[in-house]
């Protein structure tokens, strides 16, 4: 996801808020345009604004068979204002080098094209759908496999609980999942108490930004029932320091069956931050156990200070293309 400011005061509701290809036939919206892999978001933002159609390697191969050992292709969702290569320049290459068959669409666009994730997640949950029966029509796979980052774990989740998904998919994991929206530190409870503030960040920044706010009618629709639905695995990804869902417990999901763990946890010195999630290699490594739990994978451990490439990922979101 990248960070946009315009003003003084949209820049600080966007920081505290705006985290929240295939084969022979191309799915909808499939990007295509080959890309080098990238160590850090900034790095991953900064290119992605340059090259707009950039894939990360490994995604949306055009003859990928999948394997006895991986035989369901893996679907990468991304966030809020954000793009395939920006958020998974990382992660595609880790998972073609072991196997996987890896795809990643762009979604919910902006009125101007420019942005992706940010139009009603329940319009581009319809677009994974599509998405993913172009996926299995072209692999001539049963099921996939979702991997949804922030926003885009909301979005990978109504199609697998409301959009029929579950009949389909076979693991879900989310990173950074705002499963019960942020109150980030308290203020997004006074925007949703004025209208005129609600609209505004919803014209500013994208309906799906207000989508993702505790308490919203999305998310409690969402939520109904239980957050889970039977036949899918679940597993959600958080950090105890995320700086966008607040509580960070709201990353977490509810329901007895469900997987989740804390990255701290696993490594206590590793303080990853919301904005660089997605390029962490006790992440990545996490995910990669989630797909495969028997590859007995154990996750490095490195010492990550807090707040660690937050403010590269701002500049990089804010730098102008170059030329």
């Amino acid at each position: 996801m990248s960070y946009r400011f315009s003003t003084t005061s949209t820049a600080t509701v966007l920081l505290l808020f705006a985290a929240f290809g295939v084969a022979h036939a191309a799915p909808p919206n499939a990007p295509d345009v080959p890309g080098p892999a990238q160590s850090t978001h900034a790095a991953a933002i900064a290119y992605a604004a340059n090259h707009p159609d950039s894939v990360p390697p490994g995604m949306n191969p055009v003859d990928c068979v999948p394997s006895a050992e991986h035989p369901n292709p893996v679907i990468l969702v991304h966030g809020t204002d954000a793009s395939v290569y920006a958020d998974w320049a990382a992660l595609s290459p880790a998972l073609a080098s072991v196997g996987y068959c890896v795809y990643g669409l762009n979604y919910g666009a902006s009125p101007d094209g420019t942005s992706f994730g940010y139009t009603d997640i329940r319009g581009s949950a319809a677009q994974l759908k599509d998405f993913t029966d172009g996926v299995l029509s072209t692999t001539g796979a049963e099921q996939v496999d979702l991997v949804g980052y922030s926003q885009g774990a909301a979005v990978t989740r109504y199609f697998t609980n409301r959009l029929g998904g579950a009949d389909v998919v076979d693991k879900w994991i989310g990173i950074a999942s705002p499963a019960y929206g942020g109150t980030v530190y308290g203020v997004s409870p006074a925007i949703q108490a004025v209208p005129s503030a609600t609209r505004l960040v919803s014209s500013e920044f994208g309906p799906a930004l207000v989508q993702l706010m505790e308490g919203s009618t999305f998310l409690q629709d969402l939520n109904a029932g239980g957050d889970t639905v039977p036949g899918v695995e679940y597993t959600s990804i958080a950090t105890d320091v995320d700086e966008v869902i607040q509580p960070y417990t709201n990353a977490l999901l509810r329901d007895p069956d469900a997987r989740n763990i804390v990255v701290q946890d696993v490594c206590p010195q590793n303080n990853v931050a919301h904005f660089t999630f997605t390029y962490d290699p006790t992440t990545i490594a996490l995910v990669l156990g989630a797909l495969d739990p028997g590859a007995g994978i154990v996750p490095p451990c490195a010492p990550v200070p807090i707040g660690a490439g937050v403010l590269d990922v701002v500049i990089a979101s804010n730098a102008p293309p170059a030329g």
